[in-house]
């Protein structure tokens, strides 16, 4: 008997499947198991991860891994993948003249005007201008509240700005109410004696003047020039119940634009340019007329020719080449709306700009998985090969699905990108690799929703969403009231919550329909384009119609939402559709590790 391993090492999991052949030639499946992949995808640190998995496998049967009489690995190289992100829209970077801000706990209604003046400064006012009281949270309260009741008698107060979360708690103690904005965390920043408007919507409603260009220019008699330069900042407070805004002295504005670009994409006889401000949907038409694309390079100076080239340098170190070497041959774009944050702000405001991701893919020069199988044979002492290409092998692997017929293709939904391959009645195999997977849908949900945790945006991606509304019960998205018999903690009440193996709470105001809404859209942005365009390119006369079989396989075709998507997407083409089943055991886990064992035995 010979003992055989197959190897998937993937972007985000390494795979391994075991397998016997007996004197006769037939095989027989073992075992089988996978881990975390280690390191980059195609660099030496693999290794370790493939050895943990293939003691895993082998614990079983009582086996080690230098029991073993060849290691296949599959060639997971050339293509590697990155994502970026990007506003498309043009980037005015500016000490703006105005500053915002929008607190969540307003006091008051209404709006005020005036000069600003700190609460320690109240004293040394004689004359009867409109002012706007500015107060550190080095006071009270109670001090704040009583410094303003005592001033109104002598000067005019039009509202109250508050560096602590204390509005609600002034606003009650005032004889004569006010409106106040509370929580501008940077209040050293606001210069003393310039001009400012607070704004408080009545409950239930946003405010009308200060998200408005033109009203804020009525307020501070602004020129057109200086009221163009303000978008952004009413822009930021639109829909908010309450806001700040604060004219900052002349000379303080500095303002660089940075257009968006162009996308200059390469083919063997000629080349397109797409404009990036145009969106997504243009550039990805713009790269269909471009059959065999060499390269894709982004405007030098712009938005998007940095982007690129950054994708080019991480790319240029995984690979060990020099960045001229590095050819990007597959790309996908995406819209979506990112918030970017104000520049002059006084408590990190942010507004919603038009943005792109994008997926690059290059191809190597060299084959990183070489140098894989020459450590794992050196720290082994097991036969190590390099046994066939990833799309082709799960293609193989996929037969093995109940159900599924001649000719079949198959949907490899990674990490890094999404493999297709076709196999035909006559033993012929199609495959491509494109650009763009789960990392960039998990990159989408993190940048629309603002978060800084990936870890979190992932889990987004990965689990259903639920609203807690009280400590016994909570209301899942798809609207089931679930009750618990024990309370649950406090944290969570209130809040929107990740239903993963504990409840992760999500910071910030959005609501669980937007979260829901992000979710599902990145989703189709990413793996329904996807799996149209790569159907396509491997489909006969590139007419998806004529493939009758397609199987999901691959780490994302796990995900609860996804294969639906995809199987409503390919019944307008008459395809069936759905996760794989490999070996009738593994689910669309294990194609390609046991496509190399069936490649082998086969070969």
């Amino acid at each position: 008997m010979k003992w055989i391993a197959g190897v998937d090492i993937g972007n985000s999991t390494t795979e391994v499947c075991i397998g016997v052949i007996s004197e006769k030639g037939s095989l027989q499946f073992v075992s089988s198991n996978q881990t975390t992949t280690t390191g980059t995808k195609g660099t030496q640190e693999n290794t370790i991860g493939v050895i943990g998995a293939l003691e895993k496998a082998l614990h079983s049967s009582r086996k080690r891994v230098e029991d073993l009489d060849v290691i296949l690995l599959n060639e997971a190289a050339p293509v590697i993948g990155d994502t970026a992100m990007e506003t498309i829209t043009e980037t005015i970077i500016t000490e703006s003249t105005m500053i915002g801000h929008n607190p969540s706990t307003p006091g008051g209604i209404g709006l005020g005007t005036g000069k600003i003046i700190f609460i320690e400064d109240l004293d040394s006012v004689m004359n009867q201008d409109p002012y706007i009281i500015v107060a550190s949270k080095m006071y009270s309260y109670e001090v704040i509240a009583d410094k303003v009741n005592k001033a109104r008698n002598k000067i005019n107060i039009t509202g109250v700005i508050l560096q602590a979360d204390e509005g609600v708690l002034v606003y009650n103690r005032l004889e004569r109410k006010l409106p106040i904005i509370d929580e501008v965390g940077y209040i050293e920043k606001i210069p003393r004696g310039v001009m400012a408007s607070v704004e408080v919507a009545p409950p239930g409603q946003s405010i009308q003047t200060l998200s408005n260009p033109y009203g804020i220019a009525s307020l501070f008699q602004l020129t057109p020039e200086e009221t163009q330069r303000i978008v952004p900042i009413a822009k930021s407070l639109v829909g908010n119940r309450s806001a700040v805004v604060i004219k900052t002295p002349k000379g303080e504005v500095k303002e660089k634009k940075i257009d968006a670009g162009f996308l200059y994409i390469h083919g063997p006889n000629h080349s397109v340019e797409a404009n990036v401000d145009d969106g997504a949907e243009k550039i990805m038409v713009k790269l269909e007329e471009v059959k065999e694309i060499k390269d894709i390079e982004g405007q030098q100076g712009t938005n998007v020719g940095n982007m690129l080239n950054k994708m080019k340098e991480t790319l240029a170190t995984l690979t060990e080449q020099r960045v001229e070497q590095i050819y990007i041959q597959d790309l996908l774009a995406v819209d979506t709306t990112v918030p970017v944050e104000i520049q002059g702000g006084i408590a990190g405001e942010t507004c919603m700009e038009k943005a792109v991701g994008i997926a690059a893919m290059v191809k190597t020069h060299k084959l990183p998985m070489m140098r894989v199988a020459e450590k794992l044979q050196k720290m082994t002492g097991v036969h190590t090969k390099i046994a066939g290409v990833e799309a082709v092998m799960a293609v193989l692997g996929a037969i093995t699905t109940p159900g599924t017929k001649l000719p079949i293709a198959i949907l490899d939904l990674g990490g890094g990108s999404t493999d297709a391959a076709l196999l035909n009645e006559n033993g012929m195999v199609q495959s491509i690799h494109l650009a763009g997977a789960g990392q960039l849908v998990t990159l989408l949900i993190s940048e629309e929703l603002g978060l800084k945790d990936l870890y979190l945006a992932e889990a987004i991606k990965k689990y259903p969403l639920a609203k807690v509304e009280s400590l016994f019960h909570i209301r899942m998205e798809n609207g089931e009231i679930r009750f618990y018999d024990e309370p649950l903690h406090p944290k969570y009440y209130g809040r929107v919550v990740v239903m993963a193996e504990e409840m992760i709470p999500i910071e910030g105001d959005a609501s669980m329909e937007k979260i829901f809404q992000i979710r599902r859209e990145s989703k189709k942005k990413v793996f329904i384009r996807n799996a149209i365009r790569a159907l396509k390119k491997i489909a006969p006369k590139q007419e998806v119609r004529t493939i009758p079989n397609v199987v999901l396989v691959g780490g994302s075709a796990l995900d609860f939402e996804i294969p639906e998507m995809i199987l409503q997407e390919l019944s307008h083409y008459k395809i069936v559709s759905g996760r794989g089943n490999i070996r009738q055991q593994e689910g669309p886990r294990n194609a390609v590790a046991t496509g190399l064992l069936m490649h082998y035995v086969g070969g």
